[in-house]
């Protein structure tokens, strides 16, 4: 059997690593516990997590332990890493509300039963700490001079980095010591942007303990001109379906450049790599059919088969020879809403998040109702719009909505 690292490897998924040849050789005679940090920012995980979440399941499927730590410690102060500005201070309910939801979503992916895997929350440690004596134990070990240099902190340095972000290195470094000592963890996996911090907490075990301790990141999910993937219209592309739905979720990735279709595949689904790599070598139009299995393949697994099969159909029925809009995501408008503007309706109905987007999207010639180009920004929704009892709203080439007068 090939030792998970050269799968992880041939995936692409790996970026760096403390020692390659010593992670190499431990993942192959050892099963070892390791652990993904999850820091409770919002109710849900976004596509950007679903990266380490891949990596977290090939690693137990090679019978390896995964520790998924939700950061209900950690959120109260907030990471710094990649961030130009503070983050928002979040209330103790909100945080207990997105620790609760993101636990759900973690359990889709990680078999937890038999203690096959771990589920961890910082706040039984991190919050109960008293300063003194942490600083004494474990600020001790940390030098201001290297922490300064980390790419975790260099953004937020240009406008001002607050002292509490600065233990933010501090406070992930330690999770890691705690985690080494509850559960005997050896290894944290996470984003490339985590490098930084993931070092401190290796460093601090060898330290503390005398042992070694290591460290890998998973590439940032990016496309082939090295841009952030996962943003849309709305925002980010969440994994929960109430906010970003199976259908979008499934368009997004139908629509991905031929370019980073190939990557995606191996990083995004469990497909075999000759098959990755056949679908990848399609060319013209022949490509979309790899974007479909794609789009289906990262549907499923965020939302399961039924829901995946729906969008496949609704998304067929659109842009092949059918006319089924049951599929569609669909809204409900009443009588009194007609002689709005279609602005208006739009945010009402959620299908854009405010009248400036749906400014700019007329402007340039993004939005269509019923296959007829919006140009009229202040454009007033009539009944004689519904002609069927609905309308289609397109924004873009591929994003369809449909609203239905009840």
């Amino acid at each position: 059997m090939s030792n998970v690292y050269d799968i992880l490897l041939e995936r692409g998924y790996i970026k760096q690593t403390t020692h390659e040849d010593e992670i190499k050789e431990l993942l192959s005679k050892e099963k070892i516990t390791f652990y993904i940090g999850f820091d409770p920012t919002a109710e849900s995980l976004h596509i950007g997590h679903f990266l380490p979440l891949m990596m977290m399941s090939h690693m137990q499927k090679a019978g390896h332990r995964p520790i998924a730590l939700v950061g209900g410690g950690t959120v109260m102060v907030g990471d710094p890493s990649g961030k130009t500005d503070m983050r928002k201070m979040l209330s103790k309910e909100s945080i207990d509300n997105n620790v609760a939801c993101i636990k759900s979503q973690l359990s889709r992916f990680i078999e937890f039963d038999n203690g096959k895997a771990i589920m961890a929350n910082n706040a039984d440690w991190l919050l109960n700490l008293n300063y003194v004596e942490f600083i004494r134990e474990i600020g001790v070990h940390f030098s201001v001079n290297r922490m300064l240099t980390a790419e975790c902190f260099k953004q937020r340095l240009e406008k001002g980095l607050s002292f509490l972000e600065f233990n933010y290195m501090l406070m992930q470094g330690y999770d890691f010591l705690e985690l080494f000592r509850r559960h005997d963890c050896v290894m944290q996996l996470g984003g490339d942007d985590q490098w930084s911090n993931m070092l401190a907490g290796a460093d601090l075990i060898r330290r503390k303990e005398g042992k070694p301790a290591f460290a890998m990141t998973c590439t940032l999910l990016t496309n082939s001109e090295g841009n952030k993937m996962g943003k849309t219209v709305n925002g980010a592309l969440w994994l929960d379906k109430e906010k970003t739905t199976p259908y979008e979720f499934y368009q997004y990735w139908r629509n991905v450049d031929d370019a980073d279709v190939e990557k995606c595949l191996a990083l995004l689904t469990f497909l075999p790599m000759d098959e990755v790599r056949r679908l990848g070598a399609l060319e013209g139009s022949e490509i979309n059919e790899a974007k479909k299995v794609l789009a289906y393949e990262v549907t499923k697994l965020i939302h399961g088969e039924e829901e995946a099969q729906r969008s496949k159909e609704a998304s067929e029925a659109l842009f092949g020879a059918g006319k089924d809009m049951s599929n569609v995501p669909t809204s409900y408008i009443t009588k009194d809403k007609l002689n709005s503007s279609l602005l208006d309706i739009l945010v009402e109905t959620k299908i854009i998040p405010s009248k400036g987007e749906g400014r700019r999207l007329i402007q340039q010639g993004g939005l269509n109702i019923n296959d007829n180009k919006v140009t009229d920004v202040n454009l007033i929704i009539t009944e004689n719009d519904f002609a069927d009892g609905s309308v289609i709203i397109r924004r873009g080439k591929k994003n369809y909505n449909r609203i239905v007068l009840e």
